[in-house]
């Protein structure tokens, strides 16, 4: 195979990993920072003002805070230094100049470019170096067949992060994109139903090729194969490709801009960007522990095998509910009743956590009416069905489990005289058949009934 071939001493792989960040609103005007996706569709050009669709004449408003905070937060993340105002550092917003259907002003506003200073850079995540982090404006939306345009995403805040080419295959890449991403969720700082895109740069000993806009981590992967067995068999020039997934491989665009060719300036209508270490200093002692560090607790602490601790840890907002529940009901007797039950609930409903409002109080609670044998694993299971949309007090609404034996007898006796058939089948042999007997218990008591003792009961009165 040529990819083992080239092991990896000559493959050098860099990436710009363009994400949305998780505000409310747009950079630079009110315009709502509504984005398409599965679960979201906006009709094209209606969520636009003068200022995000360029017109002439508007001026922008000054930059969104919320977007600031999250690049900071995400530097600190990613192990970076912030450039602060302390340090005599001033962040310049530069007009980033090049003509293209998608850019209304002709121009991108953005801190990066020749001779400006990214708001973080110089950090090192998982192995990799982080040359820079820094803050930009999304274009609008061009489809080149149609020619149309759609502005709704013009002005997004976009956060680019540009590593070291200390990638040398595929896999590498995968496996730091989804730590990335794992750990980016944890300060909620990114949008991850619009997804990432990357700017893949790669060289196998010559000249480097940007392969520009790849929108999806299995793309990623063969984008990287393709240009690998590409660059292997001839003379490469610098360039920007795209990749169509449609054909599998990479296809010329032009030739690679230099920063010289975007015609980087100062942009006269925003102030420079003063960021100072107070901020930064707040900023960091709000961050939560990393997935690193949850996961260490989780198998420390609350001694949960690596398997299902690593189920957690991926998912923050499940990890961060598990905890606050567990501390009512115990890690070990909790951990499947989230891990399992509530995740069951989720996929059904096609929904995360976090787009439910299921109380952890009430979860516990349910939990806990277990623990304490009040209510059966059953009803806790048809009740967390009923949680979705909104959890609700089972203390006040879920009856208590049938435990009186008389009462059981009675039922019991009831079922033996409706199934005699089944009686004498589990008396031949089949002992199969006292699971049907417990299944009509359970159906007539509407599974209220205490499992453990309605076994007893028919195992004593089939024999006498």
């Amino acid at each position: 195979m040529i990819f083992n071939i080239m092991e990896n001493s000559k493959v050098k792989i860099g990436l710009e990993i363009h994400g949305y960040l998780k505000t409310k609103e747009k950079l630079f005007c009110n315009c709502k920072a509504l984005r398409h996706s599965k679960k979201q569709d906006v009709k094209p050009n209606t969520n636009i003002c003068p200022i995000c669709a360029g017109y002439p004449g508007s001026k922008p408003m000054l930059p969104n805070k919320e977007a600031i905070k999250k690049v900071i937060q995400i530097g600190l993340m990613l192990g970076c230094n912030t450039n602060t105002i302390d340090d005599g550092e001033k962040l310049i917003w530069n007009r980033k100049h090049y003509r293209w259907p998608d850019l209304p002003k002709g121009y991108q506003n953005t801190i990066s470019g020749a001779y400006s200073i990214p708001v973080v850079e110089d950090g090192k995540f998982e192995g990799v170096r982080i040359r820079e982090a820094h803050l930009e404006e999304d274009p609008a939306q061009w489809d080149p067949k149609s020619g149309n345009i759609d502005y709704n995403r013009s002005g997004l805040p976009l956060i680019e992060i540009v590593t070291e080419p200390d990638f040398s295959n595929c896999e590498e890449v995968e496996k730091w994109i989804n730590e990335l991403l794992i750990t980016l969720s944890y300060i909620r700082a990114i949008d991850k139903n619009a997804g990432i895109k990357a700017d893949v740069n790669i060289s196998t000993g010559g000249e480097r090729v940007e392969i520009k806009n790849v929108s999806s981590i299995n793309d990623i992967k063969n984008a990287i194969n393709y240009e690998i067995k590409r660059q292997s068999k001839r003379n490469v020039e610098r360039e920007t490709r795209r990749y169509d997934n449609s054909l599998g491989k990479t296809i010329s665009m032009r030739k690679k801009e230099e920063e010289a060719d975007y015609q980087f300036i100062p942009d006269p209508d925003l102030p420079v960007l003063k960021i100072t270490d107070k901020e930064v200093y707040r900023l960091k002692k709000e961050l939560p522990e990393s997935p690193k560090e949850k996961l260490e607790k989780l198998i420390k602490k609350h001694k949960i095998n690596k398997e299902q601790a690593e189920i957690l840890r991926r998912n923050f907002e499940l990890v961060e509910f598990f905890e606050k529940v567990a501390k009512k009901t115990g890690p070990q007797f909790t951990l499947p009743w989230v891990t399992i039950e509530l995740k069951r609930v989720l996929n059904y409903n096609e929904i995360t956590l976090q787009e439910t409002n299921i109380n952890p109080k009430h979860f516990s609670k349910l939990l806990k009416m277990v623990k304490d044998e009040k209510i059966t694993e059953k009803q806790a299971k048809e009740t967390l069905n009923k949680f979705i949309p909104k959890s609700f007090d089972p203390e006040e609404k879920v009856e208590k489990k049938i435990s009186d034996e008389n009462k059981l007898e009675k039922i019991i006796d009831r079922i033996l005289n409706k199934n005699k058939k089944a009686v004498e089948d589990y008396n031949s042999g089949d002992k199969n058949a006292i699971n049907f007997l417990m299944g009509q218990v359970m159906k007539e008591t509407k599974g209220r009934a205490d499992s453990k003792k309605v076994i007893k009961i028919l195992k004593e009165k089939i024999s006498g």
